[in-house]
């Protein structure tokens, strides 16, 4: 239909500019959207081949224009400047776009471009001394997404999450909880278990400033026998772990529990769910045996310390340590292990970790050496970096206590959810107010997280996200309340007998929804591919906006003839379609009423 004349004309266009340059190898033809629907509907720039006729961009699309006169009967030509767009008969077209996606219904937007293959996505990935915030939020949002939109092209996906459960980073909660707890549990305080152990990851940095400031009162202090040392003790009870400790291993379990426990009831809340779990403290030894062979092939480098390290000089980067000239292995000893295990438990096409940017580096190293190694698939690993969540105030330190708690904001938005729906007194039109309020949280949630490109640092507005208008999730979700409203009123109407024709959809909102319809499945395709869902979220919202204007201004049911009634209430039943099928796609709730 619309793409497949789009690229038609993109052909014809592409080998009427060789004959007029005179020239096979030319640069690919690319194809835009006009600004205003008076200017056709779909717009190719002729920049690229100005120097090489030697004339102006606007002349050469005047050129094209007149040479390709007659030849191409599906389309108007309309040469707007340095442009050659073209005008399609959308009205015509629009019975079968609108057929299509009532035929395929919730399978709408999907294709088999995938099928046969195995993706394995990492994701989430958090430590077990604290809570989910809102920056775990932005990884857990963009990991389901765009988990789902694979899965939309027919591929096998496994979602992984990597537990960082070992470090001295867990060990300072245990340390401070073994000083300042006196004996206290979630049960008898009443807290998630991630939040308890969270404050006691918080209770070590404020004691790490308590003996800081002591030191500096009393520099003779650290003389004495009872003294100690925050960084110290954290590093002593790490070695005493590895050591196997049974005292140290007894509160490590206990205080993961505690942890997952609460973290697992977040990723509940939040819609988030994983095939497969990875513990570091099963894999931080898994690299050094890869290490050991990338010696033997000669690819890494014993130095004169005693440590192993890798040149990176063939990528632009310095040296690498991979191990310590102790012998003890980094983080990235255990990634190089958990790769080559998780592709033994499960033996992918292409892996994407779902990290932050600040990782950038560790990646680029990461994927290097698993080449190096012999390893085909490391060609197929991705880095899906994205960029911090900021809140209007400033950045967020867990250890300062300062981030933004994933259950309290889902909580926050929920709550303003609710006070908006009472406030409109649609109690009874909603029924369960709570459950409602959550949903609209959690469209809220995802959607003002995976509007913005993954790579793009944001600034998260818990007020701006729940509102009902502008571009947020909840006005996606009473958009789609609305068009649900409209469809069980249709159901009410009597269309005996009438007949639709998409012939009748003549006004420029009617064009534009058919063509945002049309467009779904290439936005669909575009985003398995580059994995950015924001591509997703801005043709919902723009085809929402459509919407809101077309209702403004035309009658749906009660339009001039029956005839047009039905031909827009087809076109709005495929546009729920297309609004349902996209939520989904991006873990926003539908809800009939709102």
């Amino acid at each position: 239909m619309l793409n497949e004349l789009k690229n038609a004309w993109k052909s014809a266009i592409e080998n009427e500019l060789r004959s007029y340059l005179g020239a096979d190898d030319i640069p690919s033809l690319a194809i835009g959207q006009p600004p205003k629907a008076d200017m056709g509907d779909v717009a190719f720039p002729m920049f690229p081949y100005a120097k090489l006729a030697r004339k102006s961009p606007a002349a050469v699309a005047s050129d094209i224009s007149e040479r390709l006169a007659g030849q191409h009967p599906e389309g108007e030509m309309v040469p707007t400047g340095p442009y050659l767009n073209v005008r399609f008969d959308i009205p015509s077209l629009s019975d079968a776009i609108i057929d299509k996606a009532l035929a395929e219904g919730d399978e709408y937007g999907r294709n088999d471009s995938g099928k046969g293959r195995k993706v394995m996505i990492e994701f989430s990935c958090p430590n077990t001394n604290k809570p989910l915030h809102l920056g775990h939020m932005r990884n857990d949002s963009l990991g389901e997404a765009v988990s789902e939109l694979i899965k939309a092209t027919g591929a096998d996906v496994m979602k992984v999450n990597l537990i960082n459960n070992r470090g001295v980073h867990i060990c300072k909660s245990m340390l401070a909880y073994k000083i300042f707890g006196n004996g206290e549990t979630p049960e008898s305080t009443g807290e998630k278990g991630d939040h308890f152990v969270g404050r006691y990851y918080v209770r070590f940095a404020q004691w790490e400033k308590e003996v800081e400031e002591a030191v500096k009162a009393n520099p003779d202090i650290v003389n004495d026998p009872s003294f100690m040392n925050p960084d110290s003790a954290a590093q002593d009870m790490l070695r005493a772990w590895e050591a196997g400790d049974e005292e140290v291993r007894k509160l490590w379990e206990k205080m993961n529990k505690w942890t997952l426990d609460g973290l697992f009831e977040s990723y509940s809340s939040m819609g988030i769910s994983f095939d497969k779990l990875y513990y570091e403290s099963d894999t931080y030894k898994l690299g050094r045996g890869e290490v050991m062979r990338g010696l033997d092939l000669g690819v890494f480098k014993r130095e004169d310390d005693g440590s192993v390290q890798v040149d990176l000089a063939p990528i632009g980067l310095d040296k690498k340590v991979l191990l310590r000239r102790d012998g003890t292995t980094l983080y990235i000893t255990q990634d190089i292990g958990t790769a080559v295990k998780r592709h033994e438990d499960w033996p992918f096409d292409s892996l994407i970790y779902v990290v932050a940017t600040e990782q950038n580096y560790h990646f680029k190293v990461l994927f290097y050496i698993l080449s190096l190694l012999g390893y085909k698939w490391a060609d197929e690993l991705h880095h899906l970096a994205y960029g911090m969540v900021n809140l209007p105030e400033g950045k967020m330190k867990s250890r300062e206590g300062t981030v933004v708690d994933a259950d309290d904001l889902l909580a926050e938005l929920s709550k303003l959810a609710r006070n908006e729906i009472i406030e409109k007194g649609r109690e009874n039109e909603v029924g369960d107010v709570d459950e409602t309020g959550r949903k609209i949280a959690l469209g809220a949630l995802n959607y003002y997280l995976l509007q913005v490109q993954p790579q793009r640092d944001m600034i998260f507005n818990p007020k701006e996200s729940i509102s009902f208008s502008g571009n947020t999730g909840p006005y996606l979700q009473y958009t789609a309340a609305r068009i649900s409203s409209i469809l069980r009123k249709a159901d009410e109407e009597s269309f005996e007998g009438i007949e639709s024709s998409g012939k009748l959809l003549v006004n420029d909102d009617e064009k534009a929804l058919v063509k945002a319809i049309e467009a779904f499945p290439d936005a669909v395709s575009r985003v398995a591919d580059s994995y950015d869902p924001s591509i997703i979220a801005t043709a919902l919202y723009d085809a929402a906006k459509t919407f809101s204007h077309y209702y403004h201004d035309n009658q749906i049911l009660k339009a001039e003839t029956k005839e047009l009634s039905l031909s827009r209430i087809r076109l709005v039943k495929a546009l729920l379609c297309v609004m349902k099928n996209g939520f989904r796609l991006l873990g926003i709730p539908y809800l009939e009423s709102m």
